[in-house]
């Protein structure tokens, strides 16, 4: 007999979770409609070599590919591959409809993604992704940039998963501060900027000791460690970068794009605390280009992000010639999940199933059914039992189901023209008149 079990690295649910999971996904989906985001879906496998245009060495390491039995029995190597983000689908996807999409394009995709990586706490093989992202013809205004940080603060807040703080830079200030300091090789700059963005895991001394080995000098060192370590307000730091004597004009575009998102956050009613100007906030990944996003629950930086992106020049620059910019943020919903749960974070969900109409004789099946319809067509999820069984057994049923409200309806009752709510949470019940039931249920739910 074989064990039933799960791959490791997968999050399967029980229904209760499933539900507050979904709750979640619902909210999400809502938050990005509200900002006219429309969605997309692409297939969980694209083609092999479309897949992997933009990938390296260790990202192919990581992919799932995708072969047919007749195909491994013939030798044939594998050209299906499964997805590992949303990004590079979504490249494809632009560039693939290019003429008949309208821009800029706003456009949302929570599906899951699959990472051959090695399992671990916080870190799975399949999990769902929550991506928006806008994408521009030829260009698109850094006015764009402030957008997804707002939107990500209505989302999180309406999750009441804690506080948080969403904290945002410029790769364009680091680049064009290192282009003031001597270097002119963006190769170099970029791995700078990469070991920088290690700062918060493996402290200064060791981010100085490698960004010396890539060509610093020891003062230049010290300069952009000491900026990059600077904490105050949005504003205290933008002061800073202003005042800073350094003509590169990356470097003051850089400042110019800051302080146009601080204004259009303000604008757009993002709470000050919900924001944080942090300019050691570099992100790995090279196709950064202007802003970048990091989100972070207050009461558990152990957690690491939550929620990143950032702007790029050229989403599907392997697939077309028209030059496609864009900025995007995505929300890692699996691992947001697992830690909120693991940390008892969750937030509350609607029921499932809100009402169980109970059999207490067979010959009122049809009442039963009935008055499910009825309850149904109010707009309630209703459970109906359909099966003889005793009252006891249904009512175990609702408790470990999580249905809160449990209708009776037995042969005295139908002489009277009554139901019976029974309330399962608060361990109460009391009898209705038929023609007020959906009111009383209501109203206990609403309660």
């Amino acid at each position: 007999m074989i064990t039933p079990r799960t791959p490791s690295g997968t999050l399967e649910l029980l229904p209760r979770e499933q539900t507050v999971f979904q709750h979640m996904v619902d909210i999400i989906r809502r938050g990005f409609e509200r900002f006219g985001f429309v969605p997309v879906e692409t297939p969980v496998f694209e083609l092999k070599d479309v897949l992997l245009t933009k990938s390296g060495g260790e990202t192919e390491k990581q992919v799932y590919f995708v072969q047919s039995t007749g195909g491994l029995q013939q030798g044939h190597e594998a050209d299906l591959a499964l997805r590992f983000d949303l990004t590079v689908p979504l490249a494809r996807y632009v560039a693939q409809h290019e003429r008949e999409l309208a821009f800029p394009f706003r456009r949302y995709q929570m599906q899951r993604v699959y990472r051959g990586e090695r399992a671990q706490k916080g870190r799975f093989r399949e999990f769902y992704q929550c991506d928006i992202d806008v994408i521009g013809k030829d260009k698109l205004s850094p006015a764009y940039d402030a957008e997804l940080p707002a939107i990500i603060s209505r989302i999180f807040e309406e999750l009441n998963i804690g506080a948080f703080t969403i904290y945002f830079s410029n790769r364009k200030i680091l680049r064009g501060l290192l282009a003031g300091l001597g270097v002119a090789s963006e190769e170099t700059k970029t791995l700078i900027l990469r070991e920088i963005d290690k700062l918060d895991k493996v402290g200064a001394d060791k981010v100085r000791a490698a960004i010396m080995d890539a060509g610093l000098s020891s003062t230049a060192a010290s300069s952009v460690l000491e900026l990059v370590a600077h904490k105050g307000t949005k504003d205290d730091i933008l002061s800073l970068l202003r005042g800073m004597a350094v003509e590169d004009p990356v470097f003051r575009e850089g400042v110019d794009e800051i302080a146009s998102m601080i204004a259009s956050l303000r604008a757009l009613g993002v709470p000050e605390d919900r924001t944080r100007l942090d300019l050691s906030i570099a992100r790995g990944l090279d196709y950064y280009t202007g802003s970048v996003y990091e989100t972070k629950v207050n009461a558990h930086p152990e957690f690491g992000s939550i929620c990143s992106g950032g702007r790029y020049d050229d989403l599907a620059g392997h697939y077309t010639k028209s030059k496609l910019p864009g900025v995007g943020i995505s929300i890692g919903l699996t691992r947001l999940f697992d830690l909120l749960r693991a940390n008892d974070l969750l937030p509350e969900a609607p029921c499932a199933v809100q009402v169980l109409v109970a059999q207490m004789d067979p010959a009122l099946r049809a009442e039963y059914l009935a008055l499910a319809t009825a309850l149904r067509a109010a707009g309630l999820r209703v459970e109906t039992w359909l099966e003889p069984a005793k009252l006891d057994k249904q009512l175990k049923y609702a408790n470990k189901a999580g249905i809160p409200i449990v209708l009776l309806l037995g042969e005295d009752e139908q002489a009277k023209g009554s139901v019976v709510i029974k309330d399962m949470v608060g361990k109460e019940q009391k009898e209705t008149p038929r023609d007020e039931v959906v009111a009383a249920v209501r109203g206990m739910l609403e309660a």
